[in-house]
Formats: C-alpha cells, structure tokens, sequence
C-alpha cells in the first residue's frame, strides 16, 4: 500500500513556470496495434470528480489505452471506495478494479483518493492520496496510471513523464516545446526566428540542452526550465551540435567539428573543461551514454555510417551495427539491454532495435523516413520523428513492435523528440 503526499518539487516548479508563457493547441492522438497480453482493468469514474478542472477517471482510461497493456472495462461510478463486490466484477472479466474520489479543500486544492482492487485475489493493492492545486489535476491522474501500470505489470509507468520536441511552422518560426508524455499541457520553452534541433533532457529533468541557428551557426545552449536561464554550452569554430547528458547531469556530450573534422567531446554542463574523446580521421558524432557510462555514437570511419562504442574518455571504439551500410542515431535504454537507431533500407529510412547481448535485430516502423528515437524512462516504448503525407510528426512505438501511437497537430511541423526523465 503506497501513499504519495507531494510530487518532486521540481516538476511542479519547471511546469508553472512553463505555464507563465502559455499553453498552445494539443496534438492528436491514434493508436494502433494492442499489447501480446492485456490485463483486463476496469476503472469507475471517481465519485465528484466533475468538481475538478479535468475528469481523472477519464485521463487514467486513456493513458491505459494507449499503452496497449490494458483491456479496458467500463464501471460506471462508483461512489464508495469500500465494501467493493469482488464477485461481480470477476464476473464481468476485470481483473483489477480502479475506484476514487475527489474533493476539493478550503485551501482550493483538489484532494484525490485512489484504490486499486485485485478482484481475484478479493485484495487491495494499492491507494495514493494526493492534494494538489487545480492546475495539476492532469498530473495526478497521470500518477494514479503509473501506480495502476506498475502494479498490474511490475514496470514502473512513464504516463506522468514530459516530452520536449521542435515546432516549425515556417522557414522563420520555430518553437521549443515541452509537453506531457500524452501531448496534453503544451508549453513554449524557446521561440527562435532560426532553427532549433537535437533537445536533450538533463537527468533530474529540469533542464533542457539543445542546439540553436540564432547566432547565424549553430551553437549548444543549455535551458533552465525554472528559471529559464540559458548557458552557452558549445560555441566552437564551425559546427556545434548533438548534445546529449551524462547521467551525472554535470556533463554532456557534444560534436565539434573545431579541428576540421566532426568528433565527440565532453564538456561541463556551465561550459568549462572541454575534452575531446574521438580520435578518427572520418566523422564521429550522435553520442549517447549508456548506464554504465560507456558512449554509443555514430561514425563513418569504415566507409560508411554505422554505431561504435567507446569508454567515456575515449579509446578503442567497438563496431556494433553490421547489418546495412547506413546505421545513425543510437539511443539506449535505461537498462542497457537494448539499443534504438535508424536504419536506411531499401532507400527507407526506418525505426530497429537491437538486443545488444544477442545481437538480434527488429524493425519497428513501417513508415520510411523516421529520424531521432528517444526511450521512455521505463524502456517500453520509443518516440520518434517520422513524416507521412508531407507532414512531419511524432510517432510511439511498443519496443516488441505491437502498440503503436501518431501523434499529430492542426498547426506545423513536429520533430526532434526526447522523451524526459522521471521526476521522482
């Protein structure tokens, strides 16, 4: 039995002061595909929650949904979170059951209670009881998810994450944008009259790296999302690009192309203590940490694009990809099982997977031009870049290839994801 008081103080402070430079159009959402074993849920609208700004019950169906883990049986409301008839809903095929209430305390703050029922069991699994101020109803029903999806599953939820992402609605008008993992609660980070491209979160989520074209090349630039302070990272001769964190959060990765040729360096996230890491005569860059603090990046020393490892100082680089000539832009997860790249094939450029201890590999997308993965936290699933009908938008994908998600918007161009840390 779980109770959560308070989120990490720094998601609420980075999100109201995202809010202060306003909310923008939401992205759809189209799901496909379901999950190889679904757990059949049913969640009963919460008793009052019609009093609160958004309807939790709602927002927990849709996250369930849309993870493909879940089968979804309708509860009706279900006023009291006591005396439940486990029989009855045995009966009608849920094995579990999401019940709550809402209230709302002198102070203005919405006061949500949770339980989760194993109805085979004829046990209670777990219960959060959560106060927040109204503008965090969303994340609260995000919280109640995650604890549904990693008790039913034992993987912890990614559902009350954030995602950042790039907005171009023309050639002059470009938007760094944080969201909620469902694109719900968009908000503007940076506006820029030149491009912005590779976002990277800093690990205790407060921070965003990114390279910006506003100083006419392109140059890293480290985001405060509290106090949106800005650092200049990297602005060597030539190209400044591909910024990725360490997860000490102190240190990022970087490629300069300051000695002629573009290769990986470590710098300090305040921009102090450069320190070049690659030593190739061809093009080294895309770094990723893995959890081990070892680097995965791309480089065209053997005649063409593929993924190397080396240590985080550097040394000896390790080939990993062999399939296919052209192999850019490797991710790793969050246990370090498995690695995520973009492979072109047959003129396609698709998303693959490769199970690093085996050496085995799976497409994942069935579009052709997909660019820049990004792990969820929890290693489950993979946002991406992809276009279709010559518009540019994010696409989700269950890292066994079942579940799959699109993410669109009315107004421009959505590209260059990362999809953020947890936050507690």
């Amino acid at each position: 039995m779980t109770t959560m008081n308070k989120l990490n103080q720094a998601i609420l402070t980075a999100a109201l002061a995202l809010a202060a430079s306003g909310a923008h159009a939401q992205m759809r959402i189209e799901i496909s595909g379901v999950g190889s074993n679904q757990i059949p849920v049913a969640v009963a609208g919460f008793a009052d929650e019609n009093i609160a700004p958004q309807q939790i019950s709602a927002i927990i169906k849709a996250d369930l949904e849309r993870s493909g883990a879940f089968k979804l049986i309708d509860a009706g409301v279900i006023t009291s979170m006591n005396n439940i008839d486990y029989g009855t809903w045995k009966a009608k095929g849920a094995d579990a059951l999401v019940v709550g209430t809402v209230a709302k305390s002198a102070a203005g703050d919405y006061e949500v209670r949770y339980k989760l029922f194993d109805t085979v069991k004829q046990s209670e699994l777990s219960q959060l009881n959560v106060a927040r101020a109204p503008q965090f109803t969303r994340l609260t029903a995000h919280n109640i998810a995650d604890d549904v999806y990693l008790k039913l599953t034992g993987i912890r939820g990614a559902f009350s994450t954030r995602i950042a992402y790039v907005k171009e609605y023309d050639k002059r008008h470009y938007e760094l944008l944080v969201a909620d993992a469902d694109g719900e609660g968009e908000q503007m980070a940076l506006r820029s009259n030149e491009p912005i491209i590779s976002p990277s979160w800093s690990p205790d989520g407060t921070k965003v790296a990114y390279v910006s074209f506003e100083q006419k090349k392109p140059v890293v630039y480290v985001q405060n999302l509290v106090n949106r302070a800005r650092t200049v990272v990297a602005n060597e001769k030539g190209s400044n690009s591909s910024p990725v964190w360490a997860q000490s959060g102190n240190k990022l990765a970087v490629s300069l192309s300051k000695d002629g040729h573009t290769q990986i360096y470590t710098v300090n996230a305040d921009g102090s203590n450069l320190k070049r890491v690659s030593n190739s005569a061809g093009i080294d860059s895309e770094a990723n940490f893995a959890p081990d603090g070892s680097i995965y990046f791309m480089s065209d020393r053997s005649g063409g694009p593929q993924i190397y490892r080396m240590n985080a100082d550097g040394g000896e680089a390790k080939r990993i990809t062999f399939t296919g000539n052209y192999n850019i832009s490797p991710r790793v997860s969050a246990d370090g099982k498995t690695l995520a790249y973009i492979s072109r094939r047959d003129g396609n450029y698709q998303l693959y997977v490769m199970d690093l201890a085996s050496g085995q590999e799976q497409r994942l997308s069935d579009s052709t031009d997909d660019q820049y993965p990004s792990f969820a936290p929890n290693g489950k699933y993979i946002m991406y870049a992809t276009q279709a009908g010559g518009r540019k938008s994010l696409a989700v994908v269950s890292v066994d290839g079942r579940v799959k998600q699109r993410l669109t918007t009315q107004a421009g161009n959505i590209k260059e994801p990362t999809w953020g840390p947890f936050m507690q």
